[in-house]
């Protein structure tokens, strides 16, 4: 019996031994290809040995210093690496332990720097459904997830919610991309003047939308709109890259992709690769000038903010990124990926949908294609997918609740950047196979 407080008390999961590239080996020997990076985290796979070599180094020298009496160099170099790549008028950097810790870090800078303005009646925020910002409670009440939500509503704080930019499912018969991408921005602007055009603080959006949805890209347009808005009303645009950041999605902060100007970005997950806790918070200067400006004192704060030694890790990681061109090999990996999901899947009676970008990319289980109808969420189908998966040695990151928290199963794949040819055509075959045998049972 395991001492372990376990995600589900249902079933004892595998014992992790050891990694290898892109394959974790169980305590029964057992071998699986991670076509998710567990939950997008390990970019690197799970044994990069100049990771390794620099995380070692740092703990012979020093591995933890409390930011309240010292910084580090790693940290500084970590900054200042991610500045320099950053979308412009990002200039500082906050790091944090992981992505939870970053959109809380967010959205209480976001208040405060309202708050240095003069402008205390700013105390709104604004969010998607089918969204998902953490699980720490100001976190997870400003995310769309339905079902995470719902144990805690009583203890959330008061978040407000638009339609998600979620094309498959909301845009109407005969809409151009074009025409749905205003119309779903446009809510933005009717619940600000719904609230009060100086009531908002902050806009907080996932520019790829990751596990609650799977995948889903913005239609073009989407985007420039809701920046023209959030500068309208001096709202802060705050962007969730904790999932689709870093890589993920083709480019180092997936933004990129929308050309698209953020006062806030979190990231988390790909920054370090799994291989040490870390998330950051970037900020513009102008918000940070507030600070600076006025109090002078950010007032937040965790232990391991800045640690020493995740901070020399994930350097290692992003410069293992760079120098090898790894962001190359997720653009051609991706698209393998996409071709060889649309050949199993494209006309498989019971997937409606595959979409991403880059190396982020889902496929949505339907009961019926003409109907986009999902299935019975009693059947739990994307529980079903994910244990046949695990039995055929596959890894994947499938999920329920996809249309509204409770109707839609979709199946989220993030592989390593490190992916092969060979393991994508491995990846879409085994899936392929769970995808089928998970089907059967329901019959």
């Amino acid at each position: 019996m395991s001492a372990v407080f376990h995600r589900s008390s249902a079933t004892a999961p595998p014992t992790a031994v050891s990694g290898s590239g892109c394959y974790i080996t169980d305590a029964e020997g057992r071998t699986y290809l991670d076509a998710s990076g567990g939950a997008a985290v390990s970019c690197l796979g799970h044994d990069d040995p100049d990771v390794r070599r620099a995380i070692h180094e740092q703990l012979d020298q020093l591995a933890y210093a409390h930011t309240g009496f010292f910084t580090s160099e790693p940290t500084e170099r970590l900054a200042q690496f991610l500045v320099d790549r950053a979308p412009d008028g990002i200039e500082k950097v906050y790091f944090v332990s992981g992505g939870s810790e970053a959109v809380e870090a967010a959205l209480k800078l976001a208040r405060q720097f309202h708050l240095e303005q003069g402008r205390p009646e700013r105390r709104h925020v604004i969010a998607r459904w089918q969204s998902y910002h953490g699980n720490t409670l100001a976190a997870l009440s400003t995310g769309g997830n339905r079902w995470r939500r719902a144990p805690f509503e009583p203890l959330l704080m008061p978040a407000h919610h638009i339609s998600p930019c979620f094309p498959y499912r909301f845009k109407e018969d005969g809409e151009s991309e074009e025409a749905y991408g205003r119309r779903t921005a446009d809510e933005l602007e009717a619940k600000i003047q719904e609230l009060g055009e100086d009531s908002v603080i902050a806009f907080i959006a996932e520019p790829v939308v990751g596990a609650t949805s799977g995948a889903v890209a913005p239609v073009a347009g989407y985007f420039e709109r809701i920046r023209e808005i959030c500068d309208r009303y001096d709202v802060l645009l705050i962007l969730d890259e904790v999932m689709c950041g870093m890589g993920r999605t083709g480019s180092l902060f997936a933004c990129e992709q929308e050309s698209l100007r953020p006062d806030i970005v979190c990231i988390a997950k790909g920054l370090g690769a799994g291989y040490q806790p870390i998330g950051a918070m970037l900020c513009s200067g102008r918000i940070h000038d507030a600070i600076t400006g006025g109090s002078g004192f950010f007032q937040h704060g965790h232990t391991y903010m800045g640690h020493t030694l995740a901070s020399a890790g994930s350097l290692a990681v992003q410069e293992k990124v760079e120098r090898d061109d790894l962001l190359a090999n997720v653009r051609a990996m991706g698209e393998a990926l996409d071709a060889g999901l649309v050949e199993r899947f494209g006309n498989h009676p019971h997937v409606g949908d595959i979409r991403g970008r880059g190396l982020f990319r889902a496929i949505e289980l339907v009961a019926d294609r003409a109907s986009k109808a999902p299935f019975d969420p009693n059947l739990k189908l994307h529980a079903r997918v994910k244990k046949a998966g695990m039995a055929r040695g596959l890894m994947s990151y499938p999920m329920g609740g996809t249309i509204d928290g409770e109707r839609g199963d979709h199946v989220l794949l993030a592989p390593p950047f490190i992916v092969t040819p060979g393991q994508v055509a491995e990846i879409v075959d085994r899936l392929g196979e769970a995808v089928d045998a998970a089907l059967a049972e329901t019959r």
